[in-house]
């Protein structure tokens, strides 16, 4: 007689399903470029910037024109032959304007953003790794600089050493910095008690190793999310300095067209309106990189 074993039902809950391991050739980075690719806005914000970026480095062989030169009366309207988009109150092509004044307009956005980044993520690197005294002077100094009017202390540096270029760059950099240390030490104070920090403590690693080597890398994503937010910032601190007559009179900037075409904006608008929508898509295709930027590098997104 043959008997048929039957194997007992398992009691209680169900076994959870196994977790699935990352595929081969898997690689974070790859995968983050792959939901940027995939984000409509940050591909547009990207194209948009290319095409700025294009027109200023390229404009100048493309319209080898002087900005400061005069090409026609006054306060001619757009669409004329001799301006295609008029010219400003001394008569200035406001085309040409245009185009060589992205490159200052870009540069110290750029250069002030790097700065305001390299100083933020260094004092807060440090008071997010040290903590105790080092923390607690560091963040003094911090919110010293926070609670103080940035656009005015900009104004009091560039007045003390002359508008230029460099001066209107070290003072947006310097101004505007405090939030990015705050995301440093926030970072900092999250990755120095983990596993891998604690091994590289354990075999005698030194101190700057493990800041700038082992816990930057792991700290890096909001970091770089913050440095694209920061040239756009830094590119409305100069428009704003430069509005206010702050700004080099002898290197033409977006800002400077629109701060020497202020009275004129009721009857010349040409004058203000196309610097003003130069920087506005600027700054909206640097925000629309940040965004991508910041879902692409979000664990919790690439999860989902």
């Amino acid at each position: 007689m043959k008997t048929s074993l039957t194997l007992p039902q398992a009691q209680g809950k169900p076994s959870p399903a196994p977790r699935l391991a990352p595929a081969r050739g898997y690689s974070p980075t790859r995968e983050a470029l792959r939901m940027f690719a995939r984000n409509p806005s940050a591909i547009a914000g990207s194209l948009l910037l290319a095409m700025v970026l294009a027109l200023a480095l390229l404009g100048p062989w493309l319209w080898p024109a002087d900005p400061f030169e005069i090409v026609a009366a006054p306060l001619t309207p757009p669409f004329s032959a001799e301006a295609w988009l008029g010219t400003d109150y001394l008569g200035r092509d406001v085309l040409a304007a245009l185009i060589h004044g992205g490159r200052a307009t870009l540069l110290v956005g750029v250069v002030a953003a790097l700065l305001s980044v390299s100083i933020g993520v260094t004092l807060g690197a440090m008071a997010g790794y040290y903590g105790g005294r080092v923390d607690a002077l560091l963040m003094r100094v911090t919110e010293f600089f926070q609670v103080l009017p940035a656009l005015l202390f900009a104004m009091v540096v560039v007045t003390l050493f002359s508008p230029s270029l460099l001066t209107v760059t070290l003072a947006i950099g310097v101004v505007s910095w405090t939030g990015t240390a705050r995301l440093a030490r926030a970072e900092f104070m999250k990755v120095r008690g983990m596993e891998f920090v604690r091994a590289e403590r354990a075999i005698g690693a030194r101190d700057a190793r493990i800041i700038w080597k082992v816990i930057l890398p792991n700290a890096f994503p909001p970091l770089v999310v913050s440095a694209t937010l920061a040239v756009g910032s830094a590119i409305l601190f100069e428009a704003g300095l430069s509005f206010l007559g702050l700004g080099d009179p002898n290197q033409m900037s977006w800002g400077l067209m629109i701060g020497s075409s202020r009275p004129y904006v009721l009857t010349s608008w040409w004058a203000v309106a196309f610097p003003g929508a130069a920087i506005f898509l600027t700054v909206l295709a640097v925000s629309l990189i940040g965004d991508g930027l910041n879902d692409a590098l979000n664990p919790k997104l690439r999860e989902r």
